[in-house]
Order: structure tokens, then C-alpha cells, then sequence
């Protein structure tokens, strides 16, 4: 085999600003793939995982984002990893399968044999060699990532069935009203280019069924706004279900870790199992604690080489610090990510919260929550520029940008 057969790219679908609404307020300052997760950029967990891949030429990101707000992460991001890395803008949304195939030529153009498909917004272990491996060895157009999960939650997933000899996918069903199956898609797949055929078999078969219908104007409204437009193509609905079942598609399944990033409160979430996993593969990313100059660390902590933490301070499990932060004597934080250039002044306490770019704590302030990811004010959230004054307690609430607090709140979302 010549080494051009060999070839490997693979492609991250970011999304777009219509998208992210759950994720506010942060989604207000930042776009949500570049929102810091362990002190890493969310789409960074996925990038640096593909550099792995075996023989991998390029590393495309495709969203709708305009390309301004990725220019300086993607230009930084492929001098780190000297792996070719490069935004491409939808001029409207496409759908999952439609996004890949609007940018046919170009991922093309390295005569790829594999084509990776990643979303951005999972939280995993990507075990992207690995799933090739399988790939190669099952044959057929592709190979999804798929996890056992609790059979009360699989519902708000794609559910899948699959041969337990042969792992080939038998039936998939997206977010399905009855109980299906507990093995869900992991938004994470292995293609051979065969896949664009099937992505042009869809647009086809969609711009003939428009063609065939000659109907009434008001049969036209109806039916406008039920059919989608032939080029806007999703993944699971129209390539994973029909292709089920034809010896075409197969599963991996992984036992590690996985999660999707919706919402603010599971960010904190997959920050807490990407500082665990860096303990394996990115050791020298945590803070350490040793000698007596520096602050008490507990567990798994992200400390940015620029923020300055006082020794009395204790940090941890589960904390990432942000650039140009200053972390002031006798502070504790627990389960929080603290953005850029905040401050949390002396005998200040945050536990179970994400606080904003440029906000400050005052002394003897609790800004804290329950931490049930999955209730909408299970952490607290605290926007940018937020001041929180001296000896104020914010507890499970939500607080938009440049907001001064001189009150204590608890469970309010404050605009």
C-alpha cells in the first residue's frame, strides 16, 4: 500500500453562534468550542486527541461561527502540534453530514483513505487509533463510537442496537419516545470517502421527491416547513438509520468516560474528568503543591503559569485556574473553573461554580451551589465583570455581565 492510500484527516463540527443558547452567559464573551475546560480551549480536548491518529495530514474545523473568532486559537494551535489545522465557515448550517459534504474538495484533497468526524461539544477519552484499528478490521463505509449508558438516560441520545459478534450497526434510532436500547452514539465516527456518496444519495433522492411534487399552494406551505432543504443533511437521522442493517456501519464501544457539554453546569463537569484523565496524559498540566511557598493543593488542579495564588490558599479537587487570576490569602475553591483575570480576595470561598473574565470576589464572600450538574441552578454562574462585594453569599444562582452584588442572593437568576 503507498503511502497516499495511508492518509488520514480528520474533522471537528463546532457549530455556531444559534446554537450555544444553553450555554449563556458564557456563551456571550466566547464561543463555546473555545470556552476553557481543565484550562484548555473545549475544542482542544478533541484536537489534541487526533494527533494521535496514525499518518494525519490535516485537522479541519467546521462551523458558522465567523472565522475571526477561531483565527488566532487555530493558527497557535497548529504551530503547538505542527499538524496543519484550519477553521472553514458554513455560509448557513448544513447538518452534521451535510457540513462535511459542502467541503468535499478540500477534505479530499490529501487523497485521504480515513476521514475521522468529531463533535466538539462530547467529553471523552477519544480512543481515535483505536477505533481505526476496529475499522479496518470490520471493513464497510464506517465505525461509530458508542458507550453503555444507564437505560433511563439513553433516551435523550441516539440509540443504537448492534450485533454483539460482529459489533455491525443493526438498527439506530435518534432520541427515541420508547425504550430502544442502553447503547448510545457518542457523536464520535471513522469513515472511508465512500460516506460522501452516501451523503449525495440523500440530497438526491430530496431534490427528485421536490421535482415530483406538483401540489396546491397551501399543500406547498404545509410541506415547506416539514421538508429541509436538500443540501442540509444530518448524520444520524439520514445516513446511520437507513444505513443500519446493510453490513455498512459498525460500533466501538468505549469503557472510559463520556459526556456531551450542553450546558454551563456540565462543563464543570468534564473540566473534573479531563484534569482526572491528565493525570495519564498530561501530567505536567497539573499544579503540584510542593514546597512551602505554595499553596495547599488537593486533587486534580489546573494552575495557568501566569495567575498568582498566595500560599495560604487551598485549592482543590477539581480546579482550573485561568490566565492573569489572583487568588488571595486564606481563599478555598472547590469543583470551579475562575476565568481570566479574576480576583477572589483574601478568606474568600468558591465551591460548585464558574466564575467570569475580569470578576471579583470580595473578602469573607461565599460564591457557591449545590453541584447537581443536571438542575438549572446547580451551580452558580457568575458572568463577566461581576463584582461581588465584602462578606456577600451568592448561593445557586446565575448572575449576567457587569453586575455589582452588595446583597447576599440564593437561587435567582439575576439580569
Amino acid at each position: 500500500m503507498g503511502i497516499s492510500e495511508e492518509t488520514v484527516v480528520a474533522v471537528i463540527l463546532v457549530g455556531g453562534p444559534t446554537k450555544g443558547t444553553r450555554f449563556r452567559p458564557l456563551s456571550l464573551n466566547i464561543p463555546k468550542p473555545l470556552f476553557p475546560l481543565a484550562g484548555q480551549p473545549m475544542v482542544h480536548h478533541p484536537i489534541s486527541a487526533c494527533r494521535r491518529i496514525p499518518n494525519l495530514a490535516h485537522i479541519y474545523l467546521i462551523g458558522f461561527y465567523e472565522e475571526r473568532e477561531f483565527a488566532i486559537y487555530v493558527s497557535s494551535i497548529s504551530n503547538e502540534l505542527r499538524i496543519p489545522v484550519r477553521y472553514l465557515k458554513e455560509d448557513r448550517p448544513h447538518g452534521s453530514a451535510g457540513g462535511l459534504y459542502n467541503f468535499r474538495d478540500l477534505i479530499m484533497e490529501e487523497n485521504p483513505s480515513h476521514i475521522f468526524l468529531l463533535n466538539c461539544d462530547v467529553c471523552c477519552s477519544f480512543p481515535l487509533p483505536e477505533m481505526l484499528e476496529a475499522h479496518k478490521r470490520y471493513g464497510g463505509v464506517g465505525t461509530l463510537l458508542v458507550i453503555k449508558v444507564n437505560p433511563e438516560l439513553a433516551s435523550e441520545f441516539g440509540e443504537l442496537v448492534a450485533d454483539p459478534v460482529t459489533n455491525e450497526l443493526l438498527h439506530y434510532t435518534e432520541k427515541p419516545e420508547t425504550f430502544v436500547s442502553d447503547r448510545i452514539n457518542c457523536g464520535v465516527y471513522v469513515f472511508t470517502p465512500d460516506i460522501f456518496t452516501a451523503i449525495q444519495g440523500v440530497s438526491t433522492q430530496r431534490k427528485d421527491r421536490a421535482n415530483l411534487r406538483r401540489m396546491s399552494s397551501f399543500e406547498a406551505l404545509q410541506s415547506a416547513t416539514r421538508s429541509l432543504p436538500s443540501d442540509f443533511v444530518r448524520l444520524d437521522q439520514d445516513i446511520l438509520s437507513p444505513l443500519a442493517g446493510k453490513k455498512q456501519l459498525f460500533t466501538y464501544e468505549t469503557m472510559d468516560f463520556w459526556e456531551q457539554i450542553k450546558t454551563p453546569a456540565m462543563s464543570l463537569k468534564c473540566s473534573a474528568l479531563y484534569l482526572a484523565q491528565f493525570r495519564l496524559t498530561s501530567p505536567h498540566l497539573l499544579a503540584s503543591g510542593d514546597g512551602t511557598k505554595s499553596a495547599t493543593i488537593i486533587g486534580d488542579v489546573y494552575i495557568h503559569p501566569s495567575a498568582k495564588v498566595h500560599p495560604t490558599a487551598k485549592i482543590g479537587p477539581n480546579v482550573s485556574i485561568s490566565a492573569n487570576a489572583r487568588i488571595g490569602p486564606g481563599v478555598r475553591l472547590i469543583n470551579c473553573i475562575i476565568l481570566d483575570g479574576v480576583e477572589v480576595k483574601e478568606n474568600g470561598v468558591v465551591i460548585h461554580a464558574i466564575v467570569g473574565w475580569k470578576s471579583s470576589i470580595g473578602k469573607w464572600s461565599r460564591v457557591q451551589a449545590g453541584g447537581d450538574h443536571n438542575a438549572k441552578l446547580g451551580i452558580t454562574i457568575l458572568g463577566e465583570a461581576v463584582n461581588v462585594e465584602d462578606e456577600v453569599v451568592v448561593v445557586n444562582s446565575i448572575v449576567l455581565p457587569n453586575k455589582t452584588l452588595n446583597v447576599s442572593v440564593q437561587e435567582e437568576i439575576i439580569l
